[in-house]
């Protein structure tokens, strides 16, 4: 119980943290799109080229894990695409339905798995993003260009180029190509990215506090809860049974169950913004999974005794 605490709290109190930062005006409303723009590009990938790029992933969890993930995502994305017509909201706003019960924030799951199951957990949960980020991307473009305000479609070039585009997809790509290849890693190089890495994770939880706003919670209530159910409580236990039946070890099982149970990532907001999608809807259920997440993730560890 005490590691499990050691584990997650650290986490929520700088996502906390940056959500004090934000309200009380530390720092201005501009600073802070230039900070995740800096910890996105520049830091997140100097935290995870390394921890794949030396990771043994010759075990039995990288690809059950990584197979679960991309399954259950699958599939919630299909329920959810079959349900639309028994969801009572305008387009753009199953937008951000879509987008919530199918994203999560890997601010959140990379410190969580780091604190409490290491380097050997950090290099499974990278591969896992490297296989769920163009799944869940590719998904959520296609339903925002196909229901968000004044789209108009996205073809399939524009959406490979916003692939390359992504900076957290193409450190795990590059990460697992030196892994594959055998590329011997350089002590230089090597410190460079241990610095840079060393700043990534407290940053992006902070920058992740700052981005949560809860306007919506209140007003939209009965969306917003449902969308986190869902998320938090559905998807936990989709991808601990896909993974288990994929024949994951204890450590993908665990984490399979972390990935599911993570909040909903603020890379949501931002995409429902640019495609017109319901962004303040998307913002309550932000919110509201990353408050939720802080309660559900520790409880559902100790459920299946993974901790």
């Amino acid at each position: 119980m005490g590691g499990l605490v050691l584990g997650i709290a650290p986490v929520f109190v700088l996502i906390a943290i940056g959500y004090g930062l934000r309200k009380s005006g530390f720092l201005p409303d501009a600073a802070w799109r230039p900070i995740e723009k800096l910890s996105i590009n520049l830091l997140y990938p100097g935290f995870l080229v390394p921890a794949i790029w030396s990771a043994d992933l010759s075990g039995a969890s990288a690809g059950p894990a990584g197979g679960a993930a991309v399954l259950s995502v699958t599939v919630v994305a299909i329920l959810a695409l079959l349900a639309k017509p028994m969801i009572r909201v305008n387009g753009p706003a199953y937008t951000s339905v879509f987008q919530g019960v199918i994203r999560w924030n890997s601010f959140v799951f990379l410190p969580v798995v780091q604190s409490l199951f290491g380097a050997e957990g950090l290099a499974v949960a990278a591969v896992m993003i490297a296989c769920i980020i163009p799944v869940t991307n590719i998904a959520c473009v296609a339903v925002l260009a196909r229901w968000g305000a004044d789209q108009r479609g996205v073809s399939p070039l524009a959406l490979f180029q916003a692939m390359l585009k992504n900076p957290i997809l193409m450190a795990c790509l590059i990460g697992l190509l030196l892994n594959f290849a055998g590329v011997p890693t350089f002590p230089v190089l090597a410190r460079i990215l241990d610095l840079l890495g060393g700043a990534a994770l407290p940053l992006g939880l902070i920058v992740a506090g700052a981005g949560l706003s809860f306007a919506e919670v209140m007003r939209r209530r009965v969306t917003v809860l449902w969308v986190s159910v869902v998320k938090l409580l559905v998807m936990p236990f989709l991808m601990w049974g896909v993974c288990r039946l994929l024949g994951g070890d204890q450590l993908a099982q665990a984490l399979a169950l972390l990935c599911g149970a993570t909040p909903g990532a603020a890379a949501s907001y931002m995409l429902a913004r640019q495609m017109g999608g319901d962004a303040p809807l998307m913002a309550g259920v932000i919110a509201l999974t990353t408050v939720g997440g802080a309660i559900t993730m520790p409880i559902l560890l100790m459920l299946f005794h993974f901790v």
